[in-house]
């Protein structure tokens, strides 16, 4: 089995990226404005992390707008080398971000919530580089976008995982105790996750140490 790439999210300084790179995270998570969840952190500051994060990392913002005009004004506050669009978008708004900034990697989240999720990630997959599987549900009145810390169904991810040809990150509730499993059943190009390396919001280096060891061990 492959060994998959790791993002730690919800990364609140500069400091806790350094730390995440450290344990040999392949990429860092920074939150922009979202309606709900943890670790939103200002623009200025995603700036300041993504200026230091080193070549090859990725830094992906997380942005919940969905037209092409606010996601790249925000990326462009921001400046990071990846954007993980945590609601739906329309397929104009992939090609206007293609036109408009055509060196910046394009991930999008599909919340898994039945079995519509799969036929959404398969049209998905014909526009972005990367498909983020995740917890969250945008159908509520109050959209939940991510940061749950709550396993959805990975039977549905595995499927997923098996009809699409891009790269497929899988998150919501991963934690040093069952990543083996998930890594098992899903077999995903990467991991994702926010909670499950965190005690009282900050990023805990015990936590990460056994998630990092667990995960990435073959």
């Amino acid at each position: 089995m492959m060994i998959p790439r790791v993002k730690i999210c919800c990364i609140g300084s500069v400091e806790e990226a350094i730390t995440a790179i450290r344990y040999g995270a392949s990429a860092v998570g920074l939150v922009g404005h979202m309606p709900s969840g943890p670790g939103v952190i200002p623009d200025e500051l995603i700036y300041q992390i993504a200026r230091v994060v080193p070549p090859p990392i990725g830094t992906f913002l997380l942005t919940s707008e969905t037209s092409a005009e606010k996601i790249i004004d925000h990326h462009r506050k921001t400046l990071t080398n990846t954007l993980q669009m945590v609601d739906a978008v329309s397929r104009d708004t992939y090609a206007r971000l293609r036109e408009a900034i055509p060196a910046i990697k394009l991930v999008q989240v599909v919340h898994v919530i039945d079995d519509r999720s799969v036929e959404e990630a398969i049209q998905v997959s014909e526009l972005a580089d990367a498909i983020l599987l995740d917890s969250g549900n945008p159908n509520l009145k109050v959209k939940v976008l991510g940061g749950t810390g709550r396993i959805h169904n990975w039977k549905l991810s595995r499927t997923i995982r098996n009809k699409i040809r891009i790269p497929v990150f899988l998150a919501g509730g991963l934690t040093p105790e069952n990543v083996k499993r998930a890594l098992d059943e899903v077999e995903p190009f990467g991991l994702d996750l926010c909670n499950g390396v965190r005690t009282n919001g900050r990023l805990d280096e015990k936590k990460l140490e056994l998630f990092m060891k667990s995960a990435l061990s073959g």
